[in-house]
């Protein structure tokens, strides 16, 4: 596992180089998933635009006024939290050994907090005056709807990010109540449907407001969201962020972290050693107290195929879960007991696959909806289908105990389905672009 890119780095080139410590493999990851989806986004909305599907906003603004001292303020703001933690975690001792802790901390540099603040909002002022007209003008200025992809990717990503804490905190409140401020602070705990949710309730009131056609916009969600997903799951496997599978009881870990096969009394030892682990890890999950009590299912890969693909052990995750590993030293020195099914890694490829075909056929379907609507259903499928070997809390639903996502899912399956029914014979407007 790559914490962040300075193990990767360390791994593949030999090379040790400090300041990649602040580079954390999981967010680096999840932010070349919002890239790709804003690029598939982009595309998509400049076709629909093509065939004359969405139009353009048109709005006036004023200019040569200089710069706004509200603009200069916030600027200046955000040059002094550069400063204070960018630049503040190559000169303060021993921030990069854990540059998250460092982020999250009270802990900085006030020089170039204060040097980079006076220069950005300086720079700003500058800028803005230098063209100041001596009579502002009034413009009318074309804002089409791909022009607002930057908007709606913070949208998603501030929204998502709030939405997946809320949804995770609810999912383990248990939790939230015994640290409550460490719970919503930390980076770990996301819930995809959370995000989701939120984010596209965001996103939707945004596009209302902007004119935005909204049963085109959520077309070019499905394929741009599947990629994203892929690409995020991606830093959930390569980090090790604990986003994974029941355990595989045909494979238990070495001391050094190699996976082995193993007989089931083999298993059942290695389980009942380190019961303490298996207690604290699954508490509020289910109760353990036997072995017996550890989900698990029995698979040996195919000869053909790497024992990794149904068994890892996740060494050197990046929430230092599980057992130390021999001769490790530092931070990010545990693995995993028994290897555990990589669910991130099965998410992955069913969300490349899942994309793929949604790109297919978008080119075939001109029924404002049906598109999201497909996203929808295969969205929901793939979750449902990969919880079936996930560890998660669960709930009472129809007499039935399912996860969080599982209940979801299931209603997403439901809601795709209906938009379908529903939007199947609508035909997009054509509109005369002025």
């Amino acid at each position: 596992m790559y914490p962040n890119i300075y193990f990767l780095v360390k791994e593949w080139f030999g090379v040790e180089l400090d300041f990649l410590r602040m580079f954390n493999t999981f967010g680096l990851l999840v932010a070349c998933g919002f890239l790709a989806g804003g690029w598939v986004l982009t595309k998509e909305l400049k076709r629909l635009q093509s065939k004359q599907y969405l139009k353009p906003v048109y709005k006036k603004i004023t200019v040569g006024n200089g710069a706004e001292t509200s603009t200069i303020i916030s600027n200046a703001f955000f040059g002094f939290i550069l400063g204070f933690k960018i630049i503040g975690i190559f000169v303060v001792e021993n921030a990069l050994k854990n540059p998250q802790d460092f982020l999250l901390s009270k802990q900085g540099s006030w020089l170039a907090g204060i040097l980079l603040a006076a220069l950005a909002g300086g720079y700003t002022w500058y800028t803005g005056n230098k063209n100041k007209l001596s009579k502002p003008e009034t413009r009318e200025i074309r804002f089409w709807p791909h022009d607002r992809v930057g908007d709606i990717i913070m949208l998603a990503a501030i929204f998502g990010f709030a939405g997946a804490k809320i949804f995770h905190n609810l999912e383990n409140f248990d939790t939230f109540i015994k640290d409550p401020i460490g719970s919503l602070t930390s980076f770990d705990g996301l819930t995809f449907y959370g995000g989701l949710i939120c984010a596209g309730a965001a996103i939707l009131i945004y596009a209302k407001k902007n004119s935005i056609n909204r049963w085109h916009l959520v077309d070019t969600f499905g394929p741009a969201l599947m990629i994203a997903y892929a690409v995020g799951r991606l830093g959930c496997q390569i980090s090790g962020d604990g986003d994974w599978g029941i355990t595989n009881s045909a494979y238990i870990s070495t001391p050094e972290g190699k996976v082995v096969p193993a007989t089931f009394s083999e298993y059942e030892q290695t389980v009942q050693n380190n019961l303490s682990y298996y207690k604290q890890s699954l508490h509020g999950v289910t109760e353990v107290n036997d072995v017996k009590d550890v989900w698990h299912k029995t698979v040996k890969a195919p000869s053909w195929l790497p024992t990794g693909f149904v068994a890892y052990n996740y060494t050197n995750n990046v929430i230092n879960e599980g057992v130390p590993i021999a001769n490790c030293e530092g931070d990010w020195c545990r693995q995993l007991p028994v290897p555990v099914f990589p669910t991130p890694f099965y998410e992955a490829i069913m969300g490349l696959i899942l994309f793929v075909i949604l790109w297919k056929i978008r080119l075939k379907i001109d029924a404002p909806g049906v598109l999201f609507g497909i996203y929808l259903i295969f969205n929901g499928m793939e979750r449902f289908l990969i919880e079936k070997i996930r560890v998660n809390t669960t709930s009472n639903f129809l007499g039935m105990h399912l996860s969080q996502a599982e209940i979801i899912s299931f209603f997403l399956i439901l809601a795709g389905i209906a938009i379908i029914i529903l939007r199947k014979n609508k035909k997009p407007e054509i509109i005369a672009i002025k």
